[in-house]
């Protein structure tokens, strides 16, 4: 028995309605081609654009500052004398200042940041992790000059008053805690900035400690390590660099910093060892003097002033960007210690 099966026929009509049904999706297609092209356009001109600015930035910095270069050439770094008025340009003493300040800041604030972290990662339940951790991020954000407010009509009185003639009795034998007592200071500074780069590091550190492999951890406690044994085998080894990387970052926030040192260090270019002592920065004689610089030399001096600024917090924050984002490569992640084992009897 034949049984007879109808196939569709390939009439012109069934050709030309699948092609009409094409035309739609080809079209689709090709918007979309173009939309990927544009938008590969219009990222790769906006990535542009950073370096554009940065290169105009730079070109317009080293053509103000292009009569001190080349009238006082490497002299301008050592010498230590500014007077713009007898025409004498020296810059030593704003990047002593500068180093000093920020350095101080740094070895005051990353151990408590690092500390910081490490309580609100580690040990604080998750109650009081929350709210200190958004308490953290706030201060981060405050502006710095509410902190040189603060510091102005809060800290200072306190640091002439007490604190530094405590430390002029207990350390007074060390030539940084000798000399006169002002009040605003090299040290009044270096606490100022202390306070404001303390959260920034501490926001940092919580973000990698937070990004630690779980199974390190796991790892540690299979083995029967303690919480201390933990953090100090499994955790820090695996983010050493990155730890390096926040402080070098804070750093890079503290030789920036502007308004609050501007307001407590004094702004006396001097080079005197007593941490008690007025000092200047470079960020604080572009604000104090920018605006009332009236010769083309003065007005070039602070221009190279602004160039060494930018130099300075570009290979500072080049280096930390490079230790945080490459963790595993600079130090790889310690084995953890095997414990003895006693033999099958």
């Amino acid at each position: 028995m034949n049984h007879h099966v109808d196939r569709p026929s390939d009439s012109p009509l069934s050709s030309s309605s699948a092609a009409s049904g094409a035309k739609p999706l080809a079209a689709c297609f090709n918007i979309g081609r173009l939309l990927d092209v544009g938008f590969d356009i219009v990222v790769g001109l906006a990535g542009l654009s950073v370096f554009a600015l940065a290169g105009l930035l730079g070109w317009e910095l080293y053509q103000g500052a292009e009569l001190a270069i080349r009238r006082y050439g490497a002299g301008f770094l050592t010498g230590s004398h500014w007077d713009p008025v007898a025409g004498r340009f020296g810059a030593l003493p704003f990047l002593y200042g500068t180093f000093v300040s920020s350095t101080l800041a740094l070895l005051l604030a990353f151990p408590l940041s690092i500390a910081t972290a490490l309580a609100l990662t580690e040990f604080a339940p998750l109650w009081i992790r929350r709210p200190v951790r958004a308490l953290v991020d706030l201060m981060a954000a405050v502006p710095s000059v509410v902190w040189g407010l603060w510091a102005i009509f809060e800290m200072v009185p306190w640091l002439r008053e007490a604190a530094f003639p405590f430390l002029q009795r207990v350390f007074g034998w060390i030539p940084l805690f000798q000399g006169p007592i002002y009040g605003v200071s090299l040290l009044a500074g270096a606490l100022v900035i202390a306070m404001m780069i303390t959260p920034i590091i501490t926001s940092l550190t919580i973000e990698i400690l937070e990004a630690v492999p779980p199974v390190l951890r796991e790892a540690a406690w299979a083995l029967g390590a303690t919480r201390w044994e933990v953090i100090r085998v499994a955790v820090l080894p695996y983010v050493r660099s990155a730890l390096l990387g926040t402080g070098v970052l804070g750093l890079g926030r503290a030789l920036g910093e502007t308004m609050a040192v501007t307001m407590v260090i004094g702004n006396r270019p001097e080079i005197l060892l007593s941490l008690f002592s007025p000092g200047y920065t470079l960020a604080s004689v572009l604000v104090n003097e920018f605006a009332e610089a009236t010769s083309e030399e003065h007005l070039s001096a602070l221009f190279e002033i602004g160039l060494l600024l930018v130099a300075l917090t570009l290979v500072v924050n080049f280096l930390a960007r490079l230790l945080i984002h490459n963790v595993p490569f600079f130090f790889a992640p310690r084995t953890l210690p095997s414990r003895p084992t006693e033999g099958v009897r």
